[in-house]
């Protein structure tokens, strides 16, 4: 069978791999740091620009075969595809200050990062398992390196076997656990499996049975959800992302709790929205937001190391992220849980950047993050920066002016009362209120005086642009969000 190809929809991936290649020959032949810096800023824009030209026009597809298609290029897609595209421009960004200082070449870190971004943009069109899985994959390997490349550091030699041990053995899980459902089922589709999971199979020639009534279903189904918890630090497969995002360096950090995160949260929700049944991953889902949020604040509120805290705080983060596809199969609210939870990510990843970008602007370039009372009367010292941070603590934890935060809250909570899981509400609500202590603890902290009377440094340009522009977009969305929730919903 002949098979045709739709350019166009790949297009934004073409842009994104290109950029890799890019890179390595600016770096090779012209030798100056700038050179693979701005062709890693320039691909990533255009990367992300392209997708949302794609995005905007009709659903496209490709790679095809009857009733199903491996890369499917429509709204939800190519929102995703953008977030990747400008995450990366912004972390590259943020990392001059960083290379500048010769904590790491910058010929390689930024291809490894562009090369992480093509994972990212081919994930959230992902149509088959074995796509998906890939382009995980390639969304997280690149990191294992990345991690560790804070040069003469054992923290960071220590986070980067801790993760890429982790890592690898989520993959093997998920694979495993993909690997059980094809036996099942004989379907690679997203699209596919889900008829196949509720119709009948036969099996060493005994009588037809329902396929999710077999045990090796139900193993197979845990496996992979359990698996792809790991890439979104779910509780309790979590214990990685604290050590590793405290060893990283401060913009690989970043990225992890952006980028790495939302790709897991794009996995998850293409399996259990199209492909698994809502009425089996809706209890296992709720349960795991639940312990995932719980033990991230109460964990919070203990810690005295502001990377660490972050970490901690974007596990709560994924447990709110995670919160409305617990109604999944409670009622016919498909559309508007998931349409929740992707806005929700998206919210927290422009919070998160603008936190990290704040605090990167307020270390040295090779310094990690230091201790919360480090930053004691870290505002006045710096008033900009200061409340560009103080803006992105009280938006994480769903205060105003951080509108950003407070609507993303009120959808998710919103979304769980009319899938008629109102105790799955108020555990949100519950936790949000434990968070507001250590969001609210760290932005009075920034204000307090400094008992040492530390001086002011001066901001790169690199990173207080990547500050305005992060701050400006929180801003945006806040008072406008009805527009990524028109793209969450395509």
């Amino acid at each position: 069978m002949t098979q045709s190809v739709d350019h166009v929809a790949l297009l934004p991936a073409y842009l994104a791999a290109g950029t890799a290649v890019l890179v390595l020959l600016a770096d090779l032949f012209v030798g100056r740091r700038v050179a693979p810096v701005a062709t890693a800023v320039a691909g990533a824009v255009a990367t992300g620009v392209v997708a949302i030209v794609v995005g905007a026009g009709p659903s496209r597809s490709t790679f095809c075969v009857p009733d199903a298609c491996s890369y499917v290029a429509n709204g939800r897609a190519a929102l995703m595809a953008a977030v990747f595209a400008f995450l990366t421009a912004g972390v590259v960004t943020l990392s001059v200050p960083l290379l500048r200082a010769g904590v790491a070449p910058a010929g390689e870190y930024c291809f490894l990062l562009a090369c992480s971004m093509t994972g990212g943009v081919v994930l959230g069109a992902a149509g088959d398992l074995i796509t998906l899985i890939v382009a995980l994959e390639t969304l997280t390997l690149p990191l294992y390196v990345l991690v560790g490349l804070r040069r003469q550091t054992m923290e960071s030699a220590a986070a980067a076997v801790t993760f890429f041990v982790v890592s690898v053995v989520a993959t093997a899980v998920s694979l495993l656990g993909a690997a059980l459902l094809y036996t099942v089922t004989g379907r690679l589709h997203l699209t596919l499996l889900a008829p196949a999971l509720t119709g009948d199979v036969t099996l060493a020639g005994n009588d037809p049975v329902r396929a999710l009534d077999l045990p090796l279903t139900s193993v197979g189904i845990a496996l992979l959800l359990l698996g792809l918890a790991f890439k979104v630090a779910a509780v309790p497969f979590h214990a990685w992302a604290p050590p590793t995002y405290d060893g990283a360096p401060l913009p690989v950090a970043a990225y992890l709790s952006t980028a790495s995160k939302l790709g897991g949260v794009v996995a998850i929700l293409a399996v259990v929205t199209v492909a698994l049944p809502p009425g089996v991953t809706g209890p296992l889902l709720a349960t795991l937001a639940v312990l995932t949020m719980t033990v991230g604040n109460l964990v919070a509120l203990r810690q005295i190391r502001m990377t660490r805290l972050l970490a901690w705080s974007s596990v709560a983060q994924a447990g709110y992220i995670l919160a409305p596809l617990g109604a999944l199969g409670v009622a016919d609210t498909s559309t508007t849980v998931v349409t929740a939870s992707v806005a929700y990510a998206i919210f927290f990843v422009v919070l998160e950047i603008g936190a990290f970008a704040a605090v990167v602007a307020l270390r040295e370039p090779s310094a990690d993050g230091g201790r919360i009372d480090s930053y004691y009367g870290a505002a006045r010292r710096h008033r900009w920066v200061g409340a560009a941070l103080a803006l992105a603590l009280i938006g994480l934890a769903g205060l105003p002016p951080g509108l950003a935060g407070l609507f993303a809250k009120v959808a998710v909570v919103r979304s769980l009362l009319t899938g008629s899981s109102g105790w799955l509400a108020v555990v949100v609500a519950l936790n949000a209120v434990i968070g507001l202590a250590y969001y609210v603890r760290v932005a009075a902290i920034l204000y307090a005086p400094d008992p040492l009377a530390r001086p002011a440094r001066p901001v790169p340009w690199p990173v207080a642009g990547v500050l305005v522009v992060a701050t400006g977009v929180a801003l945006a969305v806040g008072f406008a969000p009805q527009f990524v929730l028109g793209w969450a919903g395509r």
